[in-house]
This record gives C-alpha cells, structure tokens and sequence, in this order.
C-alpha cells in the first residue's frame, strides 16, 4: 500500500503539511528539514498522487509527441532525441502515432478532454491544416514539426526540403553522373514533403542546363523500404536505366540499394545512390549510404525550447525555425 504525507511525516517527526512543501519544492523549508522529509520519502517509497499535483499547480509534467510511424527509423531517432531533451527539463514523454490518418490526428490533437492531459503537445502532422489547429478546442500549447502546415498560427520547425534535395542532386551532377533519377515524390497535398524534394531535385537539375526527364522521376505511395525496391526495378527496366538516383528518404534508398545489387549491378560504380534522414541503418548498410542529415538533436532542443516557453507564459508570435542539415558523403556516391 502506498505510504501517505502523514505517514512520512510521522517518520521524520515534522507537519503535514512540512512533507507537501518538500514534495512540491516550495523553498520555505530549512535545508536540513528538507533533508530528513526527503529521506522518509525514500525510505516507505512515497509516490505523490499526479492528478491531485495537476489540480493544484495545473501541470502534469507529461508532453505528448505525436507522429505519423513511430517503426520509421527517423522518427524513431528523433524521439529518443525529444525524450532526452525533456527529460533533462523534468518532462516525461509520452508517444503517440497517426498513420497520417486525418481521423486519428484529430482525436489525438482536437479533443479537448485529451489535449488537457498534457502539459504541452510537439505534432508532426500529415492531414490536418493550419485553421484545423487554430480552431482546437484546447489552449494547450502545441510545436510543429514538419512541412504540413502553413500559417497555422504555432511555432513550427521544419527542414528546408528545397534547398536540402538540390545540396543532394548538386552532389550527383558534380560526380558527372548524366542520367539522375529520383524516388519519392507524391501527388497527394498531404503529402508535401515528396513534393518539395522534388521541387529541389529539379531546380539542381535546371541550373545545371540539365533537362528533366520525366520518365526518371518515380512516385511512391509511402517512404518505405519496399517501395524504393519496386520503384528502383522499373528504373532498371528502362532502355536507357539511371547512372545515379536521389531517393527521398534512406529508407527508400536500402530498398533500391537491395534491387540494384540483386540485378548483379555495382553502387556507386553503376549507380550511385543518395538518401535523405541519415538514419544509422544506412551509415551501416554496405555500401554505406551518402544522405542529407538533419539535425534531429537540434530540431529536439528546440522543439522542446519553445514548448516550455510558451508554458512559462512566453505570448510572442510565432517561430518559424529552420533545421539544420548537412550531406553525409559516404560510399553509396564516392567508393
């Protein structure tokens, strides 16, 4: 049974009401007071009650990350990055996912009675729009991330997609590749990440005096592995097959990696291969895999920054953020 304030304030011979100060950190305690209460605590193992300290001090000490596929190597590694940076400001996290599903997002992000269950929300949307979270019902204060959203009134982080795709597509015309196709991009408006690569792939291609070829830009439903395995075989069908390949994600990129080496063909000395996410897969996968790498302990930090200022009472307009990036050269383009 869990032990009680008056419990733990018989054991170290001060007041009830002695132990709650300790427990909530007022600092109207004398140190050495606050040395015997806290020993008691330890020793009959007291755990404060969450939902009363909520009613109280209207914190929970949790934030809610909700994001489309928590089994994505990157949002995987990005967690673990938000986990640590709030756990280093006293949060807990707690993860949610959406399948991008419109539906989903709404019931994690619109629903008032949730929404109050967190002291603040970081969201990665896919479906729902800017006048969507300004119309919630919750005032809970909430960071994007990603590139879904425009104008919605939040702060809001995201990697410049444009520029990052051209810094690739750059890094493959430079090695006198001739025939750069590329994996990824995706029709649906949701979906805007896959067109904004693409934005970039063909604005590198363009200042390059190169022409676009339409036949060399393969669409894919989803950034998964399976999809850059099929959309790298029907590049290798072509008559005249690519001799380099800007994949949108490195998952899409181990899929086409997988289908270019099961055709006996060599990366990079037949086809080089660029990713985007730098995830560790690829920094092991053989060869290892060129990328765009974002920084996802930056986009964390300041994910996490901008939450907790907006709960200390920070009313400034908006952030728009950029997130850094970099292109990781490895053996998929150089040997």
């Amino acid at each position: 049974m869990a032990a009680t304030l008056r419990e733990v304030a018989e054991r170290a011979g001060v007041s009830v009401r002695t132990v709650s100060n300790v427990v909530n950190d007022f600092p109207q305690v004398a140190p050495e007071t606050r040395a015997r209460v806290q020993r008691a605590l330890d020793e009959l193992g007291y755990q404060p009650n969450a939902v009363a300290r909520t009613l109280r001090n209207g914190r929970s000490g949790l934030i809610a990350l909700v994001l489309p596929e928590l089994d994505v190597p990157y949002f995987a590694e990005l967690t673990r990055a938000v986990i640590e940076q709030a756990a280093a400001a006293g949060y807990t996290v707690v993860v949610d996912q959406t399948d991008g599903d419109p539906v989903r997002e709404r019931e994690l992000v619109m629903r008032g009675n949730r929404a109050a269950m967190f002291d603040g929300l970081i969201f990665n949307p896919l479906a729902l729009g800017g006048a969507d979270l300004r119309n919630r019902p919750s005032s809970t204060p909430v960071v994007l991330l990603g590139e879904r959203v425009v104008e919605g009134g939040l702060d809001h982080i995201m990697i410049d997609n444009v520029g990052a795709a051209e810094l690739a597509t750059r890094h493959l015309i430079e090695l006198g590749r001739q025939r750069i196709a590329a994996i990824g991009d995706q029709f649906d408006e949701t979906r805007q990440t896959g067109q904004l690569r693409t934005q970039g792939y063909r604005s590198a291609l363009q200042a390059a005096g190169r022409e676009i070829v339409p036949e060399l830009m393969r669409p894919t439903e989803f950034f998964h592995r399976a999809d850059g395995a099929a959309a790298m075989a029907d590049l290798l069908a072509l008559p005249q097959p690519p001799d380099a390949v800007f994949c949108y994600n490195d998952l899409l990129a181990l899929g086409a990696l997988r289908t270019i080496l099961s055709r006996g063909l060599r990366v990079p000395d037949d086809i080089a291969l660029v990713g985007f996410d730098d995830i560790e897969d690829g920094r092991y996968s053989t060869p290892s895999l060129t990328t765009i790498s974002p920084d996802k302990t930056q986009i964390a930090k300041d994910a996490v920054r901008l939450l907790l200022n907006r709960l200390d009472g920070d009313r400034s307009a908006p952030a728009e953020l950029p997130a850094g990036y970099t292109l990781q050269i490895r053996e998929s383009t150089v040997g």
